[in-house]
């Protein structure tokens, strides 16, 4: 069963949320521990951020995005050896993060980055879509015994399957998250239908890592039984880097977080039309109407349909009565604007 320091996942869970900071911090301690902070008040339940060593990872043939442009950094090599931060704040920054009550997680991109993560007892692995076919970067993680979160951003159906086969003979712990690695994620490639699919042919709980930068398509996939959510961060929409584009502010995040608590809290009771609770049928008392009489009736009268009126509230004889009360003798007297009652006819 997947389990993520205190948190169990199971059918019944309600939706984990991860906010993915990554390198928003831009190499600084300072605003990494700021991200942390902001995190920590909106009802999130991990931070999550990415681990390059930049030896270990990137070479000389290492390319920037297209359009990404860092004026200090000449290489590739030069970004994420400025993104590096030492095991000993790592440590720090993952202790901070477990006082103000958030899980803590990050993305290891080589083998050394998951030995120091190892170190500071990370509680479980985020693969990146990048990552997904780097089989000895797996195979480390498995030797932990730690359960893997897995993003599908370039990955087929078929790899997906196969993947989650080779984990289930490991007898491994995992969930795969629906992603679309296009910064931001337009919404008509965000891929909401494929966690039916997943749901349908993996026995793991599935998640979705969003790049839309809006909160309404992580929504959609608590609906659609996405049991967690991972999505960017951003101090403010000014900020510095590739990722903020397709990043929520932390209000977004606040929102996030209360619209799939209310998903999953609406979801988990459905509702039976045909047992209407005690107060839908008090509102129904309230707000429908009975027949009333438009005019004093005396007993021996036929009663025509011009002897009514429909007025609130409900209790007595209803519109669909009328038609087998029309030419029934009335037994009693009626008085103007009674209500009628069965009582008051032969």
């Amino acid at each position: 069963m997947l389990r993520i320091d205190r948190f169990t996942f199971t059918k019944t869970s309600k939706p984990y949320i991860i906010a993915e900071v990554a390198q928003a911090h831009d190499g600084s301690l300072g605003q990494a521990f700021a991200f942390i902070d902001a995190v920590a008040t909106t009802g999130a339940n991990a931070i999550k951020f990415q681990t390059h060593i930049a030896s270990y990872e990137s070479s000389k043939l290492d390319k920037f995005r297209p359009n990404t442009f860092f004026p200090q950094d000449r290489t590739r090599y030069d970004y994420w050896k400025r993104m590096e931060f030492t095991p000993s704040q790592w440590l720090k920054l993952k202790k901070y993060a477990n006082k103000q009550g958030l899980s803590f997680l990050s993305s290891p991109f080589s083998i050394e980055a998951i030995d120091m993560l190892n170190e500071i007892r990370m509680p479980a692995w985020k693969i990146g879509s990048g990552e997904f076919f780097n089989i000895p970067l797996i195979e480390r993680m498995l030797q932990t015994k730690k359960p893997l979160l897995i993003s599908t951003g370039l990955s087929s159906l078929q790899e997906i399957i196969n993947l989650s086969k080779f984990l289930d003979k490991k007898k491994a712990d995992y969930a795969f998250f629906q992603c679309n690695s296009e910064y931001p994620c337009p919404p008509e490639r965000a891929g909401i239908n494929v966690i039916s699919e997943l749901k349908e042919v993996l026995k793991c709980p599935i998640g979705f890592s969003d790049h839309s930068g809006e909160v309404a398509s992580s929504l959609a996939a608590v609906t659609m039984g996405a049991k967690i959510i991972e999505v960017h961060v951003s101090l403010s929409e000014f900020g510095f880097g590739p990722d903020h584009t397709s990043s929520l502010n932390i209000e977004s995040l606040k929102l996030l977080v209360e619209g799939s608590q209310f998903i999953h809290t609406a979801l988990s009771h459905p509702v039976d039309k045909n047992k209407p609770s005690k107060k839908i049928l008090a509102t129904k008392k309230l707000f429908t109407r009975s027949l009333f009489s438009s005019e004093d009736l005396l007993p021996g009268m036929l009663l025509e349909e011009k002897h009514t009126r429909l007025k609130k509230p409900a209790g007595g004889l209803s519109s669909s009565d009328l038609p087998q009360l029309l030419g029934k003798k009335i037994t009693k007297r009626i008085k103007f604007d009674e209500m009628l009652g069965k009582e008051h006819f032969e």
